[in-house]
């Protein structure tokens, strides 16, 4: 009986240093020397990533707090205060950057900075309310927001550097798992049906390079590959046509555009928690809905009886 692997178990798999957490052996890195300079980077690209996954128009510059929050608590229509605290969010995640920044160039210059340092109580209060309003922050979909995003400056704030980077492999695995389900999903659905005939190839490949670019860093040598076999596979996917005839009955014509929809979307899903790095549970548990549904109106049209 083989012996379970254990999450946290570092191997040298193929030449590539991998740890393994759910199933799933995941390219590693090296983390940097645990200090303010390393953490003010990592906070730097945690921002960065943030707003490139998250709604237009709520970048809003740390200085512009007291004005983000003055509007904020002044709306009373829901919809626009969703908005309003959505940009408040992204205002209090600059400014915590931004005070982040100019602790480290004084540390740079001489000046020692512990952690109960005003400015560094100042810092970790604006991330954990930015936290708290990143619930009204939805995703560039429009589907969800992803909490995981506002979350992780905070941890790299208050944890050790190479602790933060161990989360992130349990992250990336069950972003991982996401993608399998939703491809599984997608074959057990489509890739039987006549109509998809030939897609399941496509599907397995997709998910194959989505979870390689998952792992892989944008600094990584390795990325110039793994984008353009993303990218590739992502394009082949999407220009998959069901092969339906053109005199096919309406009923079968309706099936295929349905089922050409769910590729679409399913091909989406899995760029959005592939380039995020995190789980879209709500989107995910939607899109497998959508697919039961499918599902379920092809088994009745395959069992209907047929008109005397």
């Amino acid at each position: 009986m083989n012996t379970p692997i254990a999450n946290g178990t570092v191997r040298e798999i193929d030449g590539v240093k991998r740890i393994h957490y759910d199933g799933y052996w995941i390219k590693m890195y090296d983390p940097p020397v645990d200090s303010l300079q390393a953490k003010k980077a990592l906070i730097g690209a945690l921002t960065r990533r943030l707003f490139n996954h998250v709604e237009h128009g709520i970048n809003i510059p740390g200085r512009r707090v007291g004005e983000a929050r003055a509007a904020f608590q002044a709306e009373t229509d829901p919809a626009r205060r969703r908005v309003k605290g959505a940009m408040l969010a992204g205002a209090l995640f600059n400014r915590a950057t931004d005070i982040f920044t100019k602790l480290v160039e004084l540390q740079e210059q001489g000046v020692e900075i512990d952690q109960d340092n005003a400015l560094m109580r100042e810092c970790g209060a604006c991330l954990q309310e930015a936290l708290s309003l990143g619930r009204l922050v939805l995703h560039r979909s429009g589907e969800e927001g992803i909490d995981e995003l506002w979350g992780e400056p905070f941890r790299a704030f208050s944890i050790p550097v190479e602790a933060f980077y161990e989360s992130r492999y349990i992250k990336i695995a069950q972003t991982m798992r996401d993608i399998d389900r939703i491809a599984q999903t997608m074959i057990d659905t489509l890739a039987c049906q006549p109509l998809f005939h030939g897609a399941e190839a496509l599907m397995r490949r997709y998910a194959e390079v989505a979870k390689h670019k998952c792992e892989t860093l944008r600094t990584d040598e390795a990325i110039f590959d793994v984008w353009a076999d993303f990218v590739v596979a992502a394009e082949r996917l999407g220009g998959f046509a069901a092969q339906a005839a053109a005199n096919a009955p309406p009923a079968k014509q309706q099936q295929a555009a349905d089922g050409q929809r769910l590729i679409g979307q399913g091909r989406d899903l899995i760029a959005y928690i592939t380039r995020a790095r995190v789980p879209m549970p709500k989107s995910t548990r939607e899109f497998i809905e959508r697919c039961t549904l499918f599902d379920a109106g092809c088994r009745a049209e395959a069992h209907a009886t047929p008109p005397a």
